[in-house]
C-alpha cells in the first residue's frame, strides 16, 4: 500500500538504505529473512513498475543505531570506520567529514569508486554530499534545498538524493512542522535550475521498532512530517500539492532533459526559466523573495507570490504555484477502538524485574565479564541490549574514615541514564537532556553498614550515535569516576575496584516480553503496583476493525520498551515532556526552512501514541501487549486508539477543482462553506464581505454522506459573489467526517 500511495502521488522510483547491522548482527551470522528481506523488497518496488535507488552504505546515518554498523564491527581489533583501512573497507555522505580523515579519507573514497566500477553494472554510481566523487561516480546533493547545487563534472546530471521534506525528532524536542508550500518551492526551483532527479527524505518516515532509533535520543516516531505519515497516511495538504506538481514536471520531462535553458533576470531576485525543445517550451517564474513581485515575460504580465515559484507547461498559462495550495487539509484525530457499552478496561498482569546484587563472596548469578576499571558499554554488550549492570563490593570497618559519616555516591557517564542501587536499595536515577549526555550523578548514601556493602549501577544507553567524524569511537556508559564522598571531603574513588559486568535484564534473558514462554512463576493479577520501576506488565486487546492505523497510548507510563505478540514496537518514554519554548501558533511559509522552524508541541511528551502495525496483530484474536517500565507509570490509563480523519477543509482558486475526501469515512456534516473573500484558515474559517448564498446547498448536495466529492470552482457552479475585486473570488469549505 505504501509503494501505491507512493505511485500514487506521482512518485516513479523508491530509494532504500541496506542497513548492515539489521542484516549481520552478529559477525557470520545474516539475516535476510521478514522484514530483512532486501531481495523482496526491490521484487515489490519491480511490481509497481517503479525504479529503485539503493544506498548500499555501508554507512546509513539515518538517525539510525550506530549508522547502521553492527557494533562488533567496532570490537575488531585494528579497525577504522571509513577509512583505507584493511580491516574495514561504497559510502554515504563521507563528504561531510572527509576532512577529519586526511589522506586515508581521499585513498577511502578512490577506492569506493574504484570498487564500484569493477563490477561493471550498467546502472550509474552516485555518492552523496562528496564533491570529490572520481568520474564516473556521481556526486549528489542532500539538503532542504538544493537548487544551487551543480555536480563536479558538467556531464553529469544534476541529482537531489536526500530532499528533507521534514526533520527527525529527539526526546525531549518539538514535533517538527516544514508547509507544503516551502517544500514544493525547493523541488520546482531544483527543477528550474536543471535538476534530474529528485529523491525524498523521507516520504514515508515510518517507525523506530525495536531498538533501531540512533541518535542518541531518536524518537521511536520516524514521522518526520513526511508526505505520508507514520501509519501511512497521506499528509494532507503535502502529498495532494506534491502530487500537482510531480505529474506537472513528469509531463514537461522531455523538455526540460533536452531543451535549451534560458535564464532572464525579471528583477528584485526573481528570475524567468524557458526550457525549448522541438517548438515547444516550458517556463518557470521563481521568486526568493518574501514579497509578491510583478514581472514582464513575453508581454505579459504575471504576479509571482513571494517565496514562490511558478509553473507554466506552455510558457503562457499559470498551472501550478507552490504558494497556491488547492488540495485539502486533513485533521486526524486519535480515538479509543472500543467505545460506549464495548469499552472495557485493560486487566493487567505484572512482574518484577530482578535488580541484580552480589554475594557476600562478590560474586554474580548468571554469566557476567569481571575487570578491574570502566569499560565502555558498548564494547561489553556489543549492542545486545540497552542495559549494563556495574556492580563492586567493599568493606566497612568501624575505623574507616567514611563510616557513621554523610555520604554521597558520585558517578560521572556519558549516558544515557543511569540508575543507583546500594546493598540493594534504589538511591536515585538520573539521564541527560537531549544534546547533553554526560553528566555526574550525585546521591546520598544513608544505608552503608559494618562489613560487606555492595553498589549497583545500571546504565541504559538510548540509541548509539550515527553521524559526525570517528562517532564510532564515543564512548557511552560510565567512565569514572565512581567515588564515595564523606562530609564533602574524605573520597574513596572506587573505579579501579573488581568490577563485575552483567548485560541486560533478566526480563531479556528470560523473554518476559513472548506471551507464549512458559515462565516457573506465573505473573501476578493482585496488588498490581503503581508508579513503580523495573516492573513488567503484560495485557491483551481485541485487534481494532477497520483499516485506520492502531497506536498505544502510553500517556501516564514513565520510560521503558513494548512488545506486541513478542514483536518489539520500540522504545517509550512519554514522560520526557518537549521544551516549553519555540513554538508559535502562526507560520509563514516564506524564508528558508531549518530543523526548529514552526514547530509543535511544546510542554507535552514528546511521543505519547506509538504504533502498531496490523501485521504485528492477530485477525480475529487477543492481542498481548508487554511493557517494562523502567521509571514508574499508571499502567491504567492505557488506551488502544485508531488514527481516524476528523475534518477536512479547503481553500481552493476560482478556476480549480475542489477534491475533498474522509477516506474510509464519509462527510456527515458541512460545518463552512464560503465562496467570495472568506477570511481565517482551515479550522477558523468565516465569511468576508462578499459571498454567494448558493454555495454552502451546492457542496452540501455533491458532498453530505459520500465519501469524497469534486466540484468546478466557479461562478456558474457555485453562484455570483457580488465581489468588486476580481480577484476576490475563490472557495473555503471545511466538513466533519
Amino acid at each position: 500500500m505504501l509503494m501505491k500511495k507512493a505511485k500514487n502521488g506521482g512518485l516513479n522510483a523508491i530509494e532504500t538504505y541496506v542497513f548492515w547491522n539489521a542484516h549481520e548482527p552478529q559477525r557470520g551470522q545474516y539475516d535476510f529473512s521478514g522484514n530483512n528481506d532486501l531481495v523482496q523488497f526491490i521484487k515489490a518496488v519491480q511490481k509497481e513498475r517503479l525504479y529503485a535507488i539503493l544506498r548500499i552504505g555501508p554507512y546509513v546515518c539515518a538517525e539510525w543505531n550506530y549508522g547502521g554498523f553492527p557494533v562488533w564491527l567496532h570490537n575488531l581489533p585494528g579497525i577504522k570506520f571509513r577509512t583505507n583501512n584493511q580491516v574495514y573497507k561504497i559510502e554515504n555522505e563521507f563528504g561531510n567529514v572527509e576532512g577529519s580523515y586526511g589522506q586515508e579519507g581521499k585513498e577511502y573514497v578512490k577506492w569506493c569508486a574504484e570498487l564500484a566500477q569493477s563490477y561493471n553494472l550498467s546502472e550509474p554510481w552516485i555518492m552523496c554530499q562528496q564533491g570529490d566523487a572520481p568520474q564516473p561516480i556521481i556526486n549528489t546533493c542532500n539538503g532542504f534545498y538544493c537548487d544551487q547545487f551543480k555536480p563536479n563534472n558538467k556531464n553529469s546530471p544534476k541529482m537531489w538524493t536526500e530532499s528533507w521534506a521534514g526533520w527527525f525528532k529527539g526526546w525531549g524536542e518539538r514535533d517538527p512542522y516544514r508547509t507544503a508550500e516551502d517544500l514544493a518551492f525547493a523541488v520546482a526551483r531544483f527543477f528550474q535550475y536543471g535538476g534530474s532527479l529528485h529523491n525524498y527524505y523521507m516520504y514515508h518516515g515510518g517507525t523506530n521498532f525495536g531498538r533501531s532509533a540512533g541518535g542518541p535520543y531518536i524518537t521511536t516516531s520516524y514521522d518526520y512530517n513526511a508526505p505520508l505519515d507514520e501509519y501511512g497516511n497521506m499528509n494532507q495538504p503535502k502529498w495532494g500539492h506534491l502530487k500537482q506538481l510531480h505529474e506537472l514536471i513528469r509531463s514537461m520531462e522531455k523538455v526540460l532533459t533536452y531543451g535549451d535553458v534560458k535564464h532572464i533576470d525579471t528583477g528584485h531576485s526573481t528570475t524567468a526559466t524557458s526550457y525549448t525543445y522541438k517548438g515547444k517550451s516550458s517556463c518557470f517564474f521563481g521568486n526568493p523573495e518574501n514579497s509578491d513581485r510583478e514581472i514582464t515575460f513575453q508581454e505579459r504580465k504575471y504576479t509571482v507570490p513571494g517565496w514562490s515559484v511558478t509553473v507554466l507547461p506552455d510558457c503562457k498559462t499559470e498551472v501550478y504555484n507552490t504558494a497556491k495550495v488547492n488540495t485539502q487539509t486533513t485533521i486526524r484525530e486519535m480515538v479509543p477502538s472500543l467505545v460506549g457499552k464495548h469499552k472495557k478496561p485493560l486487566k493487567w498482569q505484572w512482574r518484577n524485574e530482578k535488580i541484580e546484587h552480589l554475594t557476600h563472596e562478590g560474586d554474580i548469578s548468571g554469566s557476567a565479564i569481571t575487570a578491574n576499571s570502566l569499560i565502555d558499554q558498548k564494547m561489553v554488550t556489543n549492542d545486545s541490549s540497552d542495559y549494563l549492570w556495574y556492580l563492586t563490593g567493599f568493606h566497612l570497618n568501624g575505623n574507616d574514615p567514611l563510616f557513621g559519616k554523610r555520604v554521597t555516591l558520585r558517578v560521572k557517564t556519558r549516558g544515557h541514564i543511569l540508575h543507583a542501587f546500594v546493598n540493594n536499595k534504589h538511591i536515585g536515577t538520573q539521564f541527560g537532556p537531549y544534546g547533553k549526555y554526560s553528566f555526574t550523578l550525585e546521591k546520598k548514601v544513608r544505608n552503608l553498614r559494618h562489613g560487606f556493602n555492595q553498589i549497583a549501577l545500571l546504565s541504559a544507553t538510548v540509541g548509539l550515535p550515527n553521524y559526525g567524524a570517528y562517532y564510532e569511537n564515543v564512548e557511552v556508559g560510565i567512565y569514572g569516576p565512581v567515588e564515595l564522598i564523606a562530609d564533602g571531603k574524605t573520597i574513596r574513588d572506587l573505579s579501579t575496584n573488581e568490577w563485575i559486568y552483567k548485560v541486560g535484564l533478566d526480563g531479556e534473558k528470560y523473554e518476559f516480553f513472548d506471551p507464549d514462554h512458559k515462565f516457573r512463576k506465573p505473573w501476578l493479577s493482585n496488588n498490581l503496583p503503581l508508579n513503580q520501576n523495573f516492573t513488567w506488565y503484560k495485557t491483551s486487546f481485541s485487534t481494532p476493525k477497520g483499516r485506520e492505523g492502531v497506536v498505544v497510548d502510553l500517556m501516564g507510563m514513565g520510560k521503558g520498551q513494548a512488545w506486541v505478540n513478542g514483536k518489539s514496537i520500540g522504545r517509550y518514554w512519554p514522560s520526557y515532556l518537549a521544551t516549553e519554548n519555540g513554538c508559535s501558533s502562526s507560520c509563514d511559509y516564506r524564508g528558508a526552512y531549518y530543523g526548529s522552524k514552526c514547530a509543535t508541541n511544546c510542554g507535552k511528551p514528546t511521543q505519547r501514541w506509538y504504533h502498531i502495525p496490523r501485521s504485528y496483530m492477530n485477525d480475529g484474536k487477543e492481542n498481548t501487549l508487554i511493557l517494562f517500565e523502567e521509571f514508574g507509570g499508571m499502567p491504567l490509563n492505557i488506551e488502544i486508539k485508531t488514527t481516524r480523519v476528523k475534518k477536512v477543509c479547503a481553500k481552493v482558486d476560482l478556476g480549480s477543482k475542489l477534491e475533498l475526501t474522509c477516506h474510509d469515512r464519509t462527510v456527515k456534516r458541512i460545518i463552512f462553506v464560503g465562496f467570495g473573500n472568506p477570511k481565517g484558515n482551515c479550522n477558523n474559517f468565516h465569511k468576508g464581505s462578499c459571498h454567494s448564498s448558493e454555495a454552502f446547498s451546492v457542496i452540501e448536495k455533491e458532498c453530505l454522506w459520500k465519501r469524497k466529492c469534486s466540484i468546478e470552482v466557479t461562478k456558474d457552479k457555485l453562484g455570483l459573489t457580488g465581489c468588486k475585486n476580481p480577484k476576490d473570488n475563490w472557495l473555503a469549505v471545511q466538513v466533519s467526517c
